[in-house]
């Protein structure tokens, strides 16, 4: 195992304490913020000090490469962007900390996750559908490094999947944006140019988004160890895990206990970095 550590100001003296610590047989530097320490060991001291010092931190086999996988699939809101869609609709209406407070127990799992989206919905009843082309144009903001990864995935032609409980309003805008190959989220209902306050069909909710995944999956022959995902919140958990490496980025307590790798502090670039590949240039 190799032991990647990924930080924008590394100490010097934090890299060979690890080293040491890791028992590494050599300190390699992968790019300007991440650095491999080859033939690794686990101790319980690694992962106090690199939070400590705000570093990412990851054990990976040495023989992963990126150009091994064949489909990526993302969670959309703090994932791929930095928003909460339906938190800046809410916004709108003067509602946002009504519904972030719905969106937050959500993601720590402690509603089910149907009724606090409909919840949600129903206070943006009434709302002009124009909003959600003011919400993408205004406010919406990529992910640090996720043009990077994306640039990455596109060089080994992996298919990239983007799952969302957010709205294809949003999701189609993207894909059309970064060259996505497939997306799926919930449709707004709208009538008379208004939001309906309702959601039309069933919605993607924790199961809807690990279905859409094999529904994909299998259409492109593509098997587990071939797929690598990531997601913030409780209700990424079960399309992770149908993933052969599973990131939790930025993500809830209970989303990087059940990952196979967190990154807390570094954008999605730092993805790269746990294949063993270079940032894309």
């Amino acid at each position: 195992m190799n032991l990647i550590l990924q930080s924008s100001n590394i100490e010097t003296g934090d890299l060979k304490s690890i080293a040491k610590l890791s028992t590494a047989s050599a300190i390699e530097q992968i790019s300007s913020v991440a650095f491999r320490l080859t033939q690794a060991q686990p101790h319980p001291a690694i992962a106090p000090l690199c939070e400590e010092q705000k570093l990412d931190w990851a054990f990976v086999p040495e023989a992963r490469r990126l150009k091994d996988f064949k489909l990526l699939v993302m969670d959309m809101d703090s994932t791929l962007i930095t928003i909460e869609t339906i938190d800046e609709l809410a916004d709108w209406v003067g509602l946002k900390s009504e519904v972030a407070a719905i969106t937050e127990q959500a993601m720590r799992g402690e509603i089910e996750y149907n009724e606090s989206l409909r919840r949600r919905v129903a206070l943006l009843k009434g709302l002009k559908a124009s909003a959600l082309d003011e919400v993408y144009r205004e406010r919406l903001k990529l992910s640090p490094g996720a043009e990077v990864l994306l640039q990455a995935a596109k060089k080994y032609a992996i298919q990239t999947l983007l799952v969302s409980g957010g709205f294809t309003y949003i999701t189609e805008l993207l894909k059309t944006r970064l060259g996505l190959n497939h997306t799926h989220a919930n449709t707004l209902g709208v009538a008379e140019g208004k939001l309906t306050g309702e959601i039309l069909g069933p919605i993607v909710n924790a199961q809807g988004k690990r279905d859409h995944l094999k529904l994909v999956s299998d259409q492109l022959g593509i098997k587990r160890e071939a797929i690598f995902g990531m997601g913030d919140g409780a209700n990424d958990l079960l399309f992770m895990a149908d993933c052969g490496v599973s990131i939790a980025y930025h993500a809830k307590p209970i989303v990087r206990g059940q990952t196979t790798h967190a990154l807390n502090f570094n954008g999605l670039d730092a993805v790269l970095a746990l294949f063993n590949e270079p940032p894309a240039t």
